[in-house]
């Protein structure tokens, strides 16, 4: 597991580390300099001609430390300073003062293009308005040359915090940052602009993790983090899991969405549908216990006799928006005592039923759902559940704002998007895995299982939708290196998670 630290996070840590630790920020200056320099080193020759882009803050005066790091080492040097030199801060005063007595090479009105190495350095995290003027020029010289581009920290223009291009911004080849990476760069479009990210240690306190609540899954949280199987064991060890899905003679979401949940590794699966689903269902899935109900004449006992002898449900995929369907949730809103997962049709259903979903004010989006459900939208079926006065465009812009907007609601909210969020009062999970072959019908289908079936086998609700949320990406990226990304189905999705977990068991 890998944290993540917004702007303010990141000030906080440099000034705790300074005033507290007793670190000076000049010495922090010169370790991130000397980290940023050894990646330098690993692409740059002594033939290369590197230009150290600098600003007049403190990134900009590890991007002079650079600069005489390398002049040291013999490298073909010089450094250019951009801004008002008469508001630099004392760091970057202190690093030109030293490359000055150490001669390393200062120049001005730079012709980009004879770099073969260019250093961004020109601003940190912080940024919080449009890159204008000298600023705007330099950065896009810096784009048109046909230079390699390291960042230092975060690429000058990306909002670090959402990821934004705040009017323009340097495209990086590489990103070193110190201590921990930024929101910024992990987010769309942000990561497009930062090419590899490598974080590199400078002496920050660890201590100060306890207070970050943004984080990342990596491969080592799925073998870590898996529920553990027992040899001495039945299906009724890893629990029972209840799918309610389709509509007449659409079977295809909940066959999926049950299947996936096996795969997960749940004992055993009840899919409960309309009767005219049944040949389809025994045909394609006959390890499921299938359960069938009259679509015009609703039985509401046999769906509470399901519900009772659930572990864990999923409810929503294919079931249409009938009244039928709403009567469905209603039991399951004031009925279920177990982790339900509420996915596609069931969200929008959900969406009409104000009384537990009141919209988004303008200040909170108050929803009346207990800790147990776990809402599984895509951002127009999230805009839906917020109330029009939020579009899909907003969410777009900053899918970080949905944080604030349901920190106050007890039940888990995984907002789905090319980043995926898993969100439960302040806690937030950024999903890195996963790629665009996953943009098809009844993706969000194996999501349900995946995470339903991690559920009945006795994980944390939350744990379970961001490992839920993680496997169903590697399997994707699966499905994706097998097939090409033109060419993937949700089918091979869930073939792509018994992969995933077989290299989990393998190197577990």
């Amino acid at each position: 597991m890998k944290k993540l630290v917004t702007a303010l996070q990141a000030k906080k840590i440099d000034k705790h580390t300074i005033e507290n630790i007793g670190i000076p920020g000049v010495v922090l200056m010169e370790r991130a300099a000397v980290a940023t320099v050894h990646h330098i080193e690993k692409i740059a020759s002594h033939k290369d001609n590197i230009l150290c882009v600098c600003g007049v803050g403190n990134n900009g005066g590890d991007g002079i430390a650079i600069a005489r790091i390398l002049h040291q080492r013999g490298y073909q040097v010089a450094y250019t300073m951009i801004g008002n030199l008469e508001k630099a801060t004392k760091d970057n005063e202190k690093q030109r003062e030293i490359a000055k007595g150490l001669g390393v090479k200062e120049v001005n009105n730079n012709c980009y293009s004879e770099y073969t190495i260019i250093i961004d350095a020109i601003f940190g995290v912080g940024l919080t308005r449009d890159i204008e003027g000298n600023y705007k020029k330099c950065v896009e010289d810096i784009n048109e040359s046909p230079a390699k581009v390291i960042a230092v920290d975060i690429p000058s223009g990306i909002h670090s915090d959402i990821g934004s291009v705040m009017g323009c911004a340097v495209k990086a080849d590489m990103t070193v940052t110190f201590g921990y990476e930024k929101i910024g760069t992990v987010l769309y479009p942000g990561t497009e602009y930062s090419g590899k990210v490598f974080i590199e240690e400078i002496g920050f306190d660890k201590q100060m993790e306890q207070e970050f609540q943004h984080i990342v899954y990596e491969w080592q949280d799925v073998k870590n983090r898996l529920p553990k199987r027992n040899e001495y064991s039945n299906k009724g060890t890893y629990g029972k899991v209840l799918v309610i899905a389709g509509s007449k003679n659409m079977a295809g979401a909940c066959i999926l969405s049950a299947t996936a949940a096996y795969r997960a590794g749940a004992g055993l699966v009840k899919i409960l549908t309309p009767e005219e689903n049944r040949v389809i269902i025994q045909n394609a899935l006959p390890e499921a216990v299938l359960v069938t109900y009259d679509a015009d004449n609703l039985d509401e006992t046999l769906v509470e006799n399901a519900i009772v002898s659930a572990t864990s449900i999923v409810f929503g995929p294919g079931v249409g928006r009938s009244e039928t369907s709403k009567q469905i949730l209603k039991i399951l809103l004031d009925q279920s005592k177990v982790s339900t997962v509420i996915d596609a049709d069931g969200i929008q259903l959900l969406a009409g039923m104000r009384e537990y979903v009141v919209p988004f004010d303008g200040v909170k989006a108050k929803w009346k759902l207990g800790n147990q459900f776990i809402l599984t939208p895509h951002l127009k079926e999230l805009s839906d559940l917020l109330g029009k006065g939020v579009s899909v465009k907003e969410l777009q812009k900053n899918i970080m704002s949905i944080c604030d907007m349901v920190s106050e609601n007890q039940n888990i909210l995984v907002a789905k998007d090319a980043r995926s969020l898993v969100l439960q009062k302040e806690k937030c999970y950024i999903n890195l895995s996963g790629n665009d072959g996953m943009a098809t019908a009844g993706s969000g289908d194996v999501l349900t299982g995946i995470i339903a079936g991690l559920l009945a086998q006795g994980m944390n609700d939350y744990e379970a939708a961001c490992l839920g949320v993680y496997l169903h990406g590697l399997a994707g990226d699966e499905a994706t290196k097998k097939l090409g990304a033109h060419s993937v189905m949700a089918m091979d999705i869930v073939n792509g998670i018994s992969h995933v977990l077989k290299e989990s068991y393998l190197n577990h």
